[in-house]
């Protein structure tokens, strides 16, 4: 596991369906060292913070993995922060990362608290309304950590796996419990006993088991 670039951004304005919007999705490589909080990394913003950011949003991350297949789609080259994530890793793809795993990186405790749900932003950065959709039905949507112990990521940051969550439901399950098989209950309630999910996800899971 590596941990390739950092990024931060700040809320810009742009237009959708003429109308003026608000993102922070075009985040930039930082110089480090960077103080990692428990809402957001220093000088990092989110311009939707119902969506976005807060305490079980913390971090977005995203595999570089994924970068060659996009480059494919899009047809042209990426550069680290493409996905708005502020950590660019290689060696954590969503099958094998689960909720509630705990990392270090540094002097900092993070933990896996979902994957990430695109929305229509990630489609206006790249000019593909439809790219929200691809990358559900690819399954490489990148994750959130939240921040258990806050401090200082190096220069050359380090990660580590810490702890392994008891009920190993990997990121990828979870998103096909989510956006593919959504009459599977049994697969609902298996995401909901990691203690660790985040709350906009257990909202969404036990909302479709009492329909």
């Amino acid at each position: 596991m590596q941990i390739l670039s950092v990024q931060v951004g700040k809320v810009e304005s742009f237009l959708f369906n003429n109308k003026e919007m608000t993102t922070a999705i075009h985040k930039k490589p930082v110089e480090l060292p960077i103080f990692l909080g428990y809402q957001h990394f220093s000088a990092d913003e989110q311009a939707d913070l119902v969506n976005h950011g807060g305490a079980d949003k913390a971090v977005c991350v995203y595999s570089y993995e994924h970068y060659a297949h996009w480059e494919s789609f899009l047809d042209q080259s990426l550069t680290f922060g493409a996905f708005g994530e502020n950590l660019t890793v290689q060696g954590m793809l969503e099958s094998d990362i689960c909720i509630g795993d705990v990392y270090r990186i540094d002097e900092t405790l993070v933990q896996v608290s979902q994957p990430r749900q695109p929305c229509y932003k990630l489609g206006h950065r790249h000019n593909r309304p439809d790219m929200p959709l691809h990358v559900q039905q690819t399954g490489f949507t990148g994750f959130y950590f939240r921040v258990l112990q806050e401090g200082w990521v190096g220069k050359e940051p380090q990660i580590q796996l810490e702890k392994q969550d008891p009920l190993q439901i990997s990121l990828s399950y979870a998103n096909h419990i989510m956006f593919g098989n959504r009459t599977d209950l049994d697969g609902v309630r298996k995401v909901l006993a990691v203690e660790a999910l985040s709350e906009s996800w257990r909202n969404a899971l036990e909302k479709r088991l009492k329909q």
